[in-house]
């Protein structure tokens, strides 16, 4: 039986403003086993970038329970989130958040000095990082100087500074043409393999749904479809 790292149970997540509610998600049941790829397909406000932000620890639930590697978010503090997210999960979005004054390498780099690394042991691993994903001659080039496909390399390589368990990827081929788009799932693919990181996809494109070891389809805040 395989590990499960991502846990959600009858998760509700509520917004509130003075007029209306918004039940972003309605009692969502949810296990993520390690080293899976779980893509997380459905319209325009099924919930989809809510349950990644959960997931991630950027949120909270109104009610019901995330447990991370089996630790409850619940009950963390905003610090310790802050932790489990600097150690266990690696973002990419489709704006690919690059610092534009930093070159390549200082961007990848940067998680790595937040959490203490030593130097030698930043430039190892930013080294291994910029190999793996192609990009190495462009380490010390600024983001403006990159292509989309290779600013958003960037960005992967970035998530996977700080050797997560979790990868969460929020539609991150969106600002790339077709050709492009897929080479960087093809890659993300590849590292779910190599490193065993266990990656969560949300995307609109149905083309992805083969890289996927399982698909879940939201609508209106809840799971109404698995394939």
């Amino acid at each position: 039986m395989r590990e499960v790292i991502v846990e959600l149970k009858k998760v509700w997540k509520v917004f509130k403003t003075k007029y209306y509610e918004i039940h972003a998600l309605r009692g969502i049941d949810l296990q993520i086993e390690k080293g899976e790829f779980l893509i997380v397909m459905g319209p325009s406000g099924s919930g989809k970038s809510t349950l990644l932000h959960l997931i991630g620890c950027l949120d909270k639930p109104t009610s019901g329970e995330v447990l991370i590697d089996g630790i409850s978010t619940s009950k963390l503090s905003d610090s310790e989130l802050t932790n489990l997210r600097r150690d266990k999960i690696g973002f990419i979005f489709q704006q690919y958040n690059l610092i534009p004054t930093l070159t390549v390498f200082e961007n990848v780099e940067l998680p790595m000095v937040l959490k203490g690394v030593s130097r030698d042991e930043r430039k190892k691993r930013v080294s291994i990082l910029l190999e793996m994903l192609g990009i190495k001659d462009t380490a010390q080039r600024r983001p403006n100087e990159l292509s989309g496909g290779q600013q958003q390399r960037v960005a992967i390589a970035r998530a996977l500074a700080n050797d997560p368990k979790i990868l969460l990827c929020d539609e991150p081929t969106g600002n790339l043409d077709s050709r492009t788009g897929e080479q960087i799932i093809q890659k993300i693919k590849e590292l779910n393999k190599k490193e065993n990181v266990t990656v969560v996809l949300v995307t609109h494109n149905p083309s992805f749904k083969v890289f996927g070891d399982r698909v879940i389809y939201l609508r209106d805040g809840q799971i109404v479809d698995v394939t």
